[in-house]
């Protein structure tokens, strides 16, 4: 891996991870059309962990007031005489994203099928076509007024569902994830921010499964390309910290649908590529 393709795919995946796009279905694209070279295991995981730290920094308010939150309820676990009332907005949104977390569990069972689905271009441009049909849908969507006080735990669970189907390539995480929260009755900000603070236990999730694996696969991890990797996560982790500025002002200003002309577009043309059995390279 050169160092160019390196921070290829740490663009690819700082902006395909939050823009509505599905940073899965297009690596798996680019590299059945382009002849694109496959990241090995731990450039994957290290690309998602850069990500996955961009998120950190974007929301660390957030973040910080639910951890020190978190560790607040379990003392007043240890004391029942002292209770907070009302709970705190920070330890509310926990309650949240472990209720929208949870349908994640199911998709474990499936996760050997789930990845076999990357084998199919054609199904990944299909999946990519409907992600275009929710985007477009987005923006027609009344903004209601629920947000960390008012949403509830149904509404965790609905969005936690739209993310767990996510998991196919080719639809958008947070595509549909934000979707869903608009479709439920979240305040614009809201969806955005809870779709994304949502994405840290799953993607947290995700990378420990692949360290596991990558573990147990002899020579998974080469020191010699360390400063490639290191060039890959800081290219991912700062277009993903701008990326998510980006989805925020676009959800905002009701133009978070402009995303559903390019997935069609690159949806419809890959499909072709694939029926016809073309490459681009």
């Amino acid at each position: 891996m050169s160092y160019l393709m390196s921070a290829v795919l740490g663009f690819v995946q700082g902006v395909a991870e939050f823009l509505p796009i599905s940073s899965s279905g297009h690596l798996t694209l680019f590299q059945h059309f382009f002849g694109m070279e496959q990241a090995d295991m731990m450039f994957n995981i290290l690309l998602h962990f850069a990500t996955l730290i961009a998120v950190c920094f974007y929301y660390f308010r957030d973040i910080r007031n639910m951890i020190c939150q978190f560790f607040l309820w379990l003392g007043e676990l240890l004391r029942p005489g002292k209770k907070s009332a009302p709970m705190p907005d920070a330890r509310r949104l926990v309650l949240l994203i472990v209720m929208g977390t949870l349908p994640l569990l199911a998709v474990l069972l499936f996760k050997d099928a789930v990845e076999q689905l990357n084998n199919s271009p054609a199904l990944v441009c299909c999946a990519l076509l409907l992600t275009g049909t929710i985007l477009f849908l987005s923006d027609r969507m009344v903004s209601g007024k629920k947000d960390v006080r008012t949403a509830g735990m149904k509404d965790a669970l609905i969005v936690g569902l739209a993310q767990g189907l996510a998991t196919v390539p080719g639809l958008s995480r947070s595509g549909c994830t934000i979707t869903m929260g608009l479709a439920v009755g979240f305040e614009r900000k809201f969806a955005v921010r809870y779709s994304f603070l949502m994405s840290l236990p799953a993607v947290l999730g995700a990378t420990l499964l692949e360290v596991a694996d990558a573990i147990s696969t002899p020579g998974a991890f080469d020191s010699a390309l360390l400063p490639k990797y290191l060039l890959g996560m800081a290219v991912a982790g700062v277009v993903g910290y701008f990326a998510i500025a980006l989805v925020n002002l676009l959800v905002d200003k009701g133009r978070f649908g402009r995303f559903a002309y390019y997935c069609w577009g690159a949806g419809a043309l890959f499909l072709f590529l694939s029926l016809t059995g073309w490459t681009l390279l």
